[in-house]
């Protein structure tokens, strides 16, 4: 791509590639004077293209990255939900299943650094194609385990799934950021979100039926290789569909806080400077810490739910798959409307610690209502549990987007769902010990008490909403043709070919 030219405080800046008058950029700060020959290199494209657009295409890039979110999510909790039945199959404990699920958040902790970096330096495209390349990978390689003698094999094809994870979990924000404008970034946001949990909701619902608990092994094995197939299929279909329709960026940017961004170039940009702020940055630090907790909550309950359900109500596999799915299915409403709710209000403290306060209340009433008895109560409290808890995702990716604009998205979310890894093998494993030793109550109690302080922790959270700033001091985006300059933000004339 030819390098190019800035203006900037009065001075022409030219690199030497630039080849022709699409590949200038004009930044015009308050009470500039521009040259005459400069200003009259710029009038000949500032008449012809706004400073920012939306276009159609962004609608289509959004859910086909949430398909194979979705199909990636549901590979995630594919073991999980029938623990008791692989368990029989392989003939191995429960933990070795729970493992399954653990070997998602073990591979995302030491591959998020050099996938961010790889993010910023070669853009959503290339992400895209290896996570979708990866899950494809790792679903055709899960095809060759079926027999109880091949668990390593479906470990395996289970480790390149969660490796094609690394490349998806921390897209949602940088892909609203990067297509979407300012008044809908974050419902944008929210849908990309939506995938993944709708893909958890698929391998809540799904495998219990696919895969009924029986002694026949022969048998058992036939509808294992189903599902495996099945999923396999759809992972392919899905990566083709990303190689011919997936784009990197539209040519002109959606907003006025992206086009500054864009506006910096790659060589002022250092991906470790990027890293040593966001650390610096308290209210940050503060908001990784109470995702990683609420978050971490979620994947333990997703992973050990079959284990609990089971524990009160024996034989009930396919109705432990449905609380499942009623957990996330009311998370993904609860992260709908939390998404268009922020895009009205902008109240990113207020909202985040409303639905971190009835996570918490959630979580207490499921606690103690399990076991009742009354497999109707788990459902409703269950799905009362997830709606905010889940809820919560997209709310902290947007949230650390504002805390932290204008480092790069993917780095932020990155750290984010790292500590949501962490916590999550630390929650899973000593709720998984708790509830062998003790029972599902104090198991569930375990997990009240952390959500309990992270709500206090998010209640010291300094709202600096960075991002809302720099789109407050610009005009909103206008339609192709309205270009007027504005004196506050920079006026960009420039069109990347794709």
């Amino acid at each position: 791509m030819p390098e190019k030219i800035t203006y900037s405080e009065g001075q022409l800046i030219e690199n030497q590639d630039c080849e022709s008058l699409e590949d200038v950029k004009i930044s015009k700060p308050v009470n500039a004077e521009i040259a005459p020959e400069t200003q009259e290199l710029a009038n000949g494209n500032a008449e012809q293209a706004p400073t920012t657009r939306l276009y159609k295409r962004r609608w289509v890039i959004l859910f086909l990255f949430s398909a194979y979110s979705m199909c990636n999510s549901f590979q995630w909790i594919q073991y999980g939900i029938i623990n008791n039945i692989f368990m029989k199959f392989y003939n191995v404990t429960s933990f070795t299943i729970d493992w399954m699920s653990m070997i998602y958040m073990c591979t995302y902790i030491p591959l998020i650094f050099p996938v961010t970096w790889l993010l910023d330096k070669k853009g959503l495209r290339v992400i895209a194609l290896l996570g979708s390349a990866l899950n494809s990978v790792g679903a055709w390689i899960k095809t060759g385990s079926v027999r109880p003698d091949l668990l390593g094999v479906t470990f395996f094809g289970q480790f390149v799934c969660s490796a094609a994870q690394v490349f998806i979990l921390g897209m949602p924000s940088r892909i609203a950021s990067v297509w979407f404008g300012s008044e809908e970034v974050s419902t944008a946001c929210s849908i990309a979100v939506f995938g993944n949990q709708l893909g958890i909701a698929v391998g809540f619902l799904i495998p219990p039926l696919l895969v009924p608990n029986m002694d026949d092994f022969d048998e058992l094995a036939h509808h294992v290789s189903i599902m495996f197939y099945g999923t396999a299929a759809m992972a392919t279909l899905l990566f083709i569909l990303v190689i011919f329709v997936f784009q990197e960026q539209p040519r002109l940017p959606p907003s006025k806080a992206k086009a500054a961004i864009q506006a910096i170039s790659s060589e002022q940009y250092s991906y470790l400077q990027s890293i040593l702020k966001l650390i610096r940055n308290p209210p940050f630090i503060l908001l990784i810490v109470t995702y990683g907790i609420n978050t971490g909550c979620f994947y333990a309950v997703s992973t050990l739910l079959n284990k609990m359900v089971i524990a009160h109500y024996p034989g009930e596999e396919i109705n432990a798959g449905r609380i499942g799915l009623t957990i996330v299915i009311s998370g993904m409403v609860g992260s709908l409307i939390c998404g268009i709710w922020l895009d009205k209000t902008k109240s990113y403290k207020k909202t985040t610690l409303i639905v971190y306060v009835m996570s918490l209340v959630g979580m207490v009433v499921y606690a103690f209502t399990l076991n009742l008895g009354y497999l109707w109560v788990v459902f409703i409290t269950a799905g009362s549990l997830g709606f905010f808890m889940t809820g919560y995702l997209p709310l902290g990716f947007e949230f650390a987007v504002e805390l932290t604009y204008p480092e790069s998205e993917g780095t932020s979310s990155g750290l984010l769902n790292m500590a949501a890894q962490v916590f999550g093998i630390i929650f899973t494993i000593s709720q998984g010990k708790i509830i062998d030793n003790f029972g599902t109550l104090p198991g569930n109690i375990f997990l009240s008490v952390f959500l309990l302080l992270g709500t206090i922790m998010t209640g010291f959270i300094k709202a600096d909403l960075r991002r809302q700033k720099a789109n407050q001091s610009a005009e909103p985006t206008r339609p192709e043709g309205d270009l007027q300059d504005s004196a506050s933000s920079p006026v960009i004339i420039k069109e990347e070919k794709l």
